[in-house]
């Protein structure tokens, strides 16, 4: 029996169990897929079976997998997901990532920002799907203490330290409290995150958690902070936005794509002493706690997981 519908195949280079960010969100395709009654498998690398539709995450990691299906099935659409490190990292020195746009009948980017970064050859078959998330609801944050999340795994392009680094600058009355939660991607990475817990009584490192204790803590925190020196669009800013908790975000393009050109903010990238003033405000200027706040507020409907399925399904009818 040959069912009515086209067999999809969805391709991350992340693997099984892992929390990398691609990997959740090849799961949440899939469950997108379901709910609109198509069937699909997920792999780490293009099955060779006869799949009517690919999906790949990762332009330049999964360059061979769609190349290969493309020797194979040269009219079959292939709909490439780029990645943060595809666009601000690999494109200007891997050739594969502009190979795998040319062979791509579409491509995704996930915040409207990366779309400055596609080569004009490319842009009519490109298109912004923002990531979605179900928002847990947000929880009564401390009394106490004035607690950040910092949500990431430990490694270079993170800057992951940034906000240790920023704590010495905070004067003695500051009740701020870190909680930074991810994995260390590296012995070096996991060092300095022992040292900078033992060092710092401001700061707890909890390596890596589970998505549900990490959600937790977030929707507890009165503020969340990200440091990356580079960012497709952060699926914990997502998370963030439709929480309702406010957000202090390195300037860079993947974060002004989902928070907004006129978020209030943002720190230049590094500058640990400008993100030290920020955190100082959002703690005692309630007027600016607000208006990050409602700038998060506002973004809201960008997240929701209607919004994300209906583009996803407009997408399919148009490929298939």
């Amino acid at each position: 029996m040959h069912s009515s519908k086209p067999s999809i195949e969805i391709v991350t280079p992340a693997p099984l169990g892992s929390l990398h960010g691609n990997r959740i969100t090849a799961l949440r395709w899939q469950g997108f897929l379901k709910s609109l009654g198509y069937q699909s498998r997920l792999t780490q690398s293009w099955s060779r079976k006869n799949t009517d539709l690919l999906i790949a995450l990762h332009a330049y990691r999964s360059h061979s997998s769609i190349l290969n299906f493309k020797q194979q099935f040269p009219d079959k659409p292939v709909i490439l997901v780029m990645t943060g490190t595809d666009i601000y990292r690999d494109m200007a020195s891997h050739d594969e990532v502009q190979q795998s746009m040319r062979l791509a009948s579409h491509i995704v980017v996930l915040q409207s920002a990366s779309l400055d970064q596609i080569p004009k050859e490319f842009l009519t078959k490109t298109r912004v799907i923002y990531q979605s998330t179900k928002g847990v609801a947000r929880k009564t944050s401390p009394k106490r203490n004035f607690l950040i999340s910092l949500i990431g795994h430990l490694r270079p392009e993170k800057d992951p330290f940034c906000l240790a680094r920023a704590l010495p600058f905070l004067p003695a009355s500051s009740t701020v409290k870190i909680k930074h939660l991810g994995k260390a991607m590296s012995p070096e990475m996991r060092t300095l995150a022992k040292q900078y817990s033992a060092h710092l009584a401001r700061y707890q490192w909890l390596d890596e958690q589970t998505h549900a204790k990490t959600m937790q803590v977030l929707s507890r925190s009165h503020l969340m902070v990200i440091t990356s020196l580079m960012e497709g669009g952060a699926h914990v800013v997502t998370e963030a936005i439709a929480i309702g908790v406010p957000v202090i975000a390195s300037n860079i393009s993947g974060n002004r794509g989902l928070l907004g050109d006129d978020y209030p903010g943002y720190y230049p990238v590094g500058d640990e002493k400008t993100l030290a003033v920020l955190i100082l405000q959002a703690e005692t200027n309630p007027a600016f706690y607000k208006s990050l706040e409602k700038s998060v507020r506002q973004r809201r409907k960008l997240v929701q997981p209607e919004f994300e399925k209906r583009s996803i399904k407009k997408l399919l009818g148009q490929c298939l």
